[in-house]
């Protein structure tokens, strides 16, 4: 009879917030967890003081605040970890993201969350840093999230998938995940089990290279093509429209129809402008 064998998977866990309250939350939940983890020894400063200046992850996952705005670029100048551009003084998504990306093991992966203006913006030399991570062939999956996603801020988010040795070089896949999810309430919005699963099934057959683009929905884009884009990474840019199924109504007849109703809806407002006039002419304010 063969022994069993027990394989264990072990984990270091790492990380550090510059919030107190914050970074004591975070070792709490870890702990109640069973999860032994490195949170430093205090709470620090990300850029100005990292408590892990050596480590290189094989997986770091981030929520960096966004769009950050006077976080120390004019005393941060020269720092190594800037091997992509220097990130403008106004904006910290991309000091985020070269941080991350410094810290990576030759092997790793980051999923990090940034604001949609990161896809685009070439302001303060943004536009360069995003060329250069692209063209280091960094950047494997960027999906586009639905709005209303967060309790207490709405703006629009994407996720970004970078690894430092991509299943397909050469290659991105874009997601655009605009339309998954459902409203729990006025406010916000989640998404299903069958929505996560959509997209990492999308994912898994990206890098199993079996992947088929699918019109509205996603899209694997050589390097040479998002060049072309000016090294924009909006997905709705790669994955198009999503094909409209024929309703079988005859061209002609149903430009009769829509303008016919067309031309109803512009009698209706001719009659409510005339009712207009003459409610403010009734009080002195003619037109």
């Amino acid at each position: 009879m063969l022994p069993s064998i027990s394989l264990l998977f072990w984990a270091s866990v790492f990380g550090q917030d510059s919030n107190p309250t914050t970074w004591k939350m975070a070792q709490i939940n870890l702990a109640i967890r069973g999860i032994e983890a490195n949170l430093g020894s205090y709470n620090a400063d990300t850029f100005f003081n990292d408590c892990h200046p050596t480590l290189r992850a094989d997986y770091i996952m981030a929520n960096p605040p966004f769009n950050l705005s006077g976080w120390g670029a004019d005393k941060l100048k020269d720092d190594v970890r800037w091997q992509y551009g220097l990130p403008p003084a106004n904006n910290a998504n991309f000091a985020w993201l070269q941080h991350m990306i410094y810290h990576l093991a030759p092997n790793g992966k980051i999923g990090m969350v940034l604001a949609n203006g990161a896809l685009s913006s070439q302001s303060g030399g943004e536009g360069e840093i995003r060329k250069n991570i692209v063209n280091a062939d960094l950047v494997e999956c960027i999906v586009a999230m639905p709005t209303q996603l967060f309790y207490t801020n709405q703006i629009p988010v994407s996720l970004w998938f970078l690894a430092k040795n991509k299943k397909q070089h050469g290659k991105t896949l874009f997601i655009d995940a605009r339309k998954l999810g459902t409203m729990v309430t006025r406010k916000l919005r989640e998404l299903t089990d069958e929505d996560i699963a959509l997209i990492a099934d999308t994912y898994k057959a990206y890098c199993a290279g079996t992947l088929e683009n699918q019109k509205g929905f996603c899209a694997v884009v050589d390097t040479e093509e998002i060049a072309k884009q000016d090294y924009i990474l909006t997905p709705g840019r790669y994955v198009g429209i999503e094909e409209q199924e024929d309703d079988g109504e005859p061209f002609e007849e149903k430009m009769a129809r829509l303008t016919g109703e067309l031309s109803e809806l512009f009698a209706q407002s001719h009659t409510l402008e005339d009712e207009i006039r003459q409610k403010l002419e009734a009080i002195g304010y003619g037109l």
